[in-house]
């Protein structure tokens, strides 16, 4: 007899974990099968974010980011330190241990809410029933009124032209791995992954190039952000070449001596350089290995994420998916949110996600983060537009932090004063990020923000800075238009 549960959950992944959670929040018989299997062998819940994604690359970015921070700002403190080395190893086992803490916590989580943690594969067989297989083989037949696929995404592989090697040439996973700094390195891709990835290595000492296929840096941040952000980032010693699309690779020499020689066609040119290391960083495709989805009629579109409609319906009645496998936005964040949303939907609730206010954030430094529409955008969607943009060379804590670089530009509806879009380079705007995302979801004006209250000094005060400035308000900053 068949295991019977009111939702199964595949997916053991930030789409797929919370949305178990909030269901046995809601007093549903609910399992979670997850397939995760990190490189020890051993499987873990919270998927590619956890486990080798979000919170591991974090981790190396913040212990990269401490030791520029010794090498070249100590010393404007009136710090002295000597000459300042790291131990690779040790910042390995801190991202380790930091993932595999907040992995662990997961099974705890569901003790507490009455999930059950299925660790295997799993296969759609139609008509609400699922296959579950264990890792060690065995096999049974699950039930359930409700199936969540929340199987997330995988690093998408230049098969015919930068085929993975796992040594030489590498993806983000092997990327946040390695047990030596390359002494050049070399990414394919200017995306978040890539350049995120960039100033790890950049800071440890890698000599790092990028090479972009795209005329433009960071298209989908606004124009003006993403060209302050990709100066600040050359004069950092990252060497990002755009228009830069790779042709063919080819891995020379032997053991410790292997080098991977890159073709890429720029400027009407075809370039070659050498590097130790490639990591391919150019996307992720949607995971739907052994789902059965070809066998039960699953419908996928022509790039293989899984069709859904408002409600997460996929074409198989009782089955919904979420998160990455679904495409739109591939961020954690907007994973749980339809993971939950869904879920209270099925409880009976009306919720729903805003997808004009999903947050991104670049962690690199400086940041770099953004919320609805570029200028450009809101121009092309019909709106009369009205923009402001203060730097943080005026903010007093940007100038503590010797971080007074970067801008915000806030973009709005010239007619009725609504924040469309906000965009930021600077320090810490991932955390300042939380307000412009709060204004867009209950469709602040500038005015809003204009008659709200920023302690000072604090960096949430370049905000309302440049929400001052779309009207020429800015106190602390040149106005490029006269106040009204």
């Amino acid at each position: 007899m068949s295991e019977s549960y009111d939702i199964i959950v595949i997916g053991g992944g930030t789409g797929g974990y919370p949305a178990a959670i909030r269901a046995g929040q809601m007093g549903m018989k609910v399992a979670c099968i997850n397939a995760w299997l990190n490189r020890d062998g051993k499987p873990a819940y919270g998927g590619t974010c956890l486990n080798a994604g979000c919170i591991p690359s974090k981790a190396l970015l913040e212990s990269s980011e401490m030791v520029h921070r010794a090498q070249h700002e100590l010393k404007l403190h009136g710090i002295e330190t000597g000459k300042v080395s790291f131990d690779l190893a040790t910042m390995q086992a801190r991202k380790n241990k930091i993932s595999s803490g907040l992995t662990g916590g997961i099974g705890g989580l569901f003790k507490a809410n009455g999930v059950t943690g299925l660790e295997g594969w799993a296969k759609l067989l139609g008509d609400g029933k699922v296959e579950f297989t264990s890792h060690a083989g065995e096999s049974k037949t699950l039930t359930a009124k409700h199936i969540i696929v929340a199987t997330g995404s995988e690093p998408v592989e230049l098969k015919k032209v930068a085929p993975f090697d796992h040594e030489v040439i590498v993806d983000s996973w092997d990327a946040l791995d390695f047990t030596a700094v390359p002494k050049r390195l070399g990414i394919i891709g200017a995306g978040v992954i890539g350049v995120e990835l960039g100033s790890v290595w950049a800071r440890l000492g890698a000599e790092t190039v990028i090479l972009e296929a795209l005329d433009v840096f960071l298209p989908m941040v606004d124009a003006a952000i993403a060209k302050d952000a990709q100066r600040q980032f050359t004069k950092q010693g990252l060497d990002i070449r755009l228009g830069a699309k790779v042709s063919s690779t080819k891995v020379t020499g032997k053991g410790k001596s292997r080098k991977v020689e890159v073709s890429y066609e720029q400027g009407g040119k075809t370039h070659t350089e050498t590097f130790d290391t490639l990591i391919v960083a150019v996307g992720r495709r949607p995971f739907t290995d052994r789902l059965g989805a070809d066998e039960v009629g699953l419908a996928l579109d022509e790039r293989g994420f899984i069709k859904v409609d408002a409600h997460y319906r996929t074409s198989l009645p009782g089955v919904y998916a979420t998160g990455d496998v679904i495409g739109g936005a591939m961020l954690a964040h907007k994973a749980i949110e339809e993971g939950v949303a869904l879920v209270e939907q099925l409880a009976g609730h009306h919720t729903q996600v805003n997808y004009k206010a999903v947050p991104s954030v670049i962690y690199t430094t400086p940041e770099i983060a953004w919320v609805g529409l570029t200028e450009a955008q809101a121009k092309e969607q019909g709106f009369e537009v009205k923009t402001g943009a203060t730097p943080f060379a005026a903010n007093g804590r940007a100038k503590a932090l010797e971080a007074a670089n970067g801008s915000i530009k806030v973009i709005a509806d010239a007619k009725t004063d609504r924040i469309l879009g906000v965009h930021m380079c600077g320090p810490y705007v991932s955390e300042l990020l939380a307000e412009a995302v709060l204004g867009l979801e209950f469709a602040a004006t500038c005015e809003d923000i204009a008659l709200t209250m920023h302690a000072h000094p604090t960096l949430s005060e370049n905000f309302h800075e440049a929400v001052l400035s779309v009207d020429g308000r800015a106190i602390h900053a040149l106005n490029k238009k006269k106040a009204a």
